[in-house]
């Protein structure tokens, strides 16, 4: 599919952020600009036929597998409205809810110091049903998807282009996306075997919880290799790229944490609090919005700012900013988070604080729509 698509004049990349069931925010935007995309192209358009490389980390690798992999006609599996009625369906099994007691906050904290929140066994089932054994080589466009080996501490990235070069990355894509869901204290790590080599992977959050950066650097690889499907581009020609990055969305607006309470914490303090497990939360924010600030810089230095466009939502609060709390309620609030962050204006990091602030009067619907 990307030798089809060399001939345009932009690369195009489509990454999604990790963050759990927080991935129906995104899956809410991709449902919208499929659906642009069948207006203009008719109903049988899919995502992959725009996009020269997904990346997605997490639950965002999830939906990137979701997307690229096969069915039996050599069409994607999923289409972009199928992925919001997926997760509503399956994110209340992957992520039981224990009843409110007395003592649920003491169970869940002893539970957490003694093995992952929940035992994965339905993730695994589930994903084992839709992807069976499709391999990442059989995607229908390139993929970029991290993990992080966690026996030689060191991040594994499945990616498309370097299959060439590493056939040990050719590997389920079942097994693929078990483990860039496999957060810390939330799922269990991932071991398995494939061309006689061992894996032993955990969540790519922890090493590239925003892969935009990585699609990049996948892409930049290619053209100085001069990969037919997309040279005479040059290496860091990046006014050739058009980038599309979406997040799951951030608790920014409100006080979660506070140094005078952190400073009291110790490894359990770290781990839990309340619901939420601070030291993940921390460092998985940490990872996206550099990653945000540097693409941003290295656009709006190039003057091609439009032709970078991220969409998140840092206002969420309460049940909306977990990313396991997969009650009804909670789930029917993500979607309609989603939706509503389509018409909020286009936001930008500014270059001198740091924040992304709105720019001009383009709303997010119709960035998507140009």
């Amino acid at each position: 599919m990307a030798q089809e698509r060399g001939n345009r004049k932009m690369i195009t990349i489509l990454s999604i952020d990790g963050g759990g069931i927080r991935g129906i925010i995104p899956a809410t935007i991709l449902d919208f600009l499929e659906k642009e995309l069948q207006a203009l192209d008719g109903e049988d358009a899919r995502l992959v036929d725009y996009f020269d490389v997904i990346a997605g980390t997490s639950t965002g690798g999830l939906v990137t597998a979701m997307l690229t992999a096969p069915n039996e006609q050599g069409r994607p599996l999923f289409a972009a409205s199928d992925i919001t009625p997926f997760y509503q369906e399956h994110c209340p099994k992957i992520f039981p809810q224990v009843s409110a007691g007395p003592f649920t906050g003491i169970v869940k904290t002893v539970k957490q110091l003694f093995g992952p929140k929940y035992d994965g066994k339905y993730l695994y089932k589930m994903i084992q049903e839709k992807l069976g054994t499709t391999k990442v080589h059989e995607t229908l466009t390139n993929v970029v998807i991290p993990t992080f080996d966690i026996k030689y501490l060191q991040p594994i990235v499945f990616s498309s282009f370097e299959l060439k070069n590493d056939k040990y990355l050719d590997v389920k894509l079942l097994d693929v996306t078990i483990s860039t869901s496999a957060a810390p204290t939330y799922l269990p790590a991932h071991r398995f075997t494939a061309h006689g080599k061992e894996y032993n992977l955990i969540d790519g959050g922890v090493a590239a919880n925003n892969p935009a950066l990585l699609a990049m650097r996948e892409i930049t690889k290619e053209l100085y290799r001069e990969n037919p499907a997309f040279f005479p581009v040059k290496p860091l020609d990046y006014r050739k790229f058009l980038l599309i990055s979406l997040g799951t969305g951030t608790q920014k607006q409100e006080e979660k944490y506070n140094a005078e309470k952190a400073s009291r914490w110790g490894a359990l303090g770290w781990i839990r609090n309340g619901d939420s497990n601070p030291l993940i939360d921390v460092f998985s924010q940490a990872i996206v919005d550099m990653v945000d600030i540097h693409i941003s810089v290295v656009f709006q230095a190039l003057n091609s700012e439009n032709n970078y466009l991220r969409i998140q939502d840092d206002t969420l609060s309460g049940d909306a900013s977990s990313v396991d709390i997969s009650t009804k309620e909670n789930l029917d609030n993500l979607i309609d988070i989603g939706k509503k962050l389509l018409d909020k204006p286009v936001s930008r990091v500014n270059l001198d604080t740091g924040r992304n602030e709105p720019v001009g009067n383009e709303t997010n619907r119709g960035a998507l729509k140009r």
